[in-house]
């Protein structure tokens, strides 16, 4: 079993803790391994849109997970399983997953994931968390509503609770994620609009949960389904 923060790196200020984490896979970092930043100047989420927050404000970690073996396919999906199970063990919230890596609290954007790899060597999972942020002080490229986690957390409760939290969700069985991510899917049941291949009109449907190898399924206006992979849209309600 991994146990993550053993070792961490931690830095004032850094370009991003992805980067920095993933120069440390590279060089054979060991698992479990956790780059944290006070502040980070080049910050991003998915499709490289930047994730700005004031310094101190926010848990800015970055973790090495090796190998990335198969059955480890649904990490993307138990990484958003566990930042929320960490954000709720700090305080007295409720946290949905907005498919595919966003994290809500009543709609709004507390958190975001983001994990690059190479296959099957390595991957670095990026959690992003507003802690202590007011809503104002977010960057305004975030494309949804931003909240932070207040009720007197602090990035290190944050921090801690993540690293074990982490320890447990990627090692689970993968039916146990898919109940997990589903009991937290906010888009199940919701209008949803998406742009196929970035241009043109958006397609619209109903989000029909997820299917078994964490992809989003789409009821179509016409009865048809259709299955999104993370990697092909972008979502957003209608």
């Amino acid at each position: 079993m991994t146990a993550f923060g053993r070792p961490r790196r931690h830095f004032r200020v850094t370009d991003s803790t992805n980067e920095r984490a993933r120069e440390l896979a590279a060089a054979g970092a060991p698992s479990g391994t956790v780059v944290t930043a006070l502040e980070q100047t080049a910050g991003r989420g998915r499709r490289g849109r930047p994730w700005l927050a004031p310094a101190g404000t926010a848990l800015l970690y970055s973790a090495v997970l090796r190998p990335l073996a198969h059955d480890r396919s649904l990490l993307p999906l138990a990484a958003p399983v566990a930042a929320c199970e960490a954000i709720e063990g700090v305080a007295p919230v409720e946290c949905q997953i907005k498919w595919p890596n966003d994290i809500w609290i009543d709609e709004r954007k507390v958190a975001g994931i983001l994990i690059e790899a190479r296959t099957p060597d390595w991957a670095v999972i990026g959690v992003g968390v507003n802690v202590t942020a007011d809503a104002g002080e977010s960057t305004p490229d975030l494309r949804w509503p931003a909240t932070s986690i207040g009720h007197g957390a602090s990035v290190d409760d944050v921090r801690i609770a993540l690293d074990a939290a982490l320890s447990s969700w990627v090692e689970a069985a993968p039916a146990e994620v898919l109940t997990a991510f589903r009991g937290r899917d906010a888009l199940r049941g919701r209008d949803v609009a998406w742009y196929q291949g970035g241009a043109g009109l958006p397609m619209r449907g109903v989000a029909a949960g997820v299917d078994d190898a964490g992809n989003l399924e789409v009821r179509l206006p016409g009865g048809e389904r259709s299955v999104l992979g993370s990697g092909e849209v972008s979502l957003a309600l209608r």
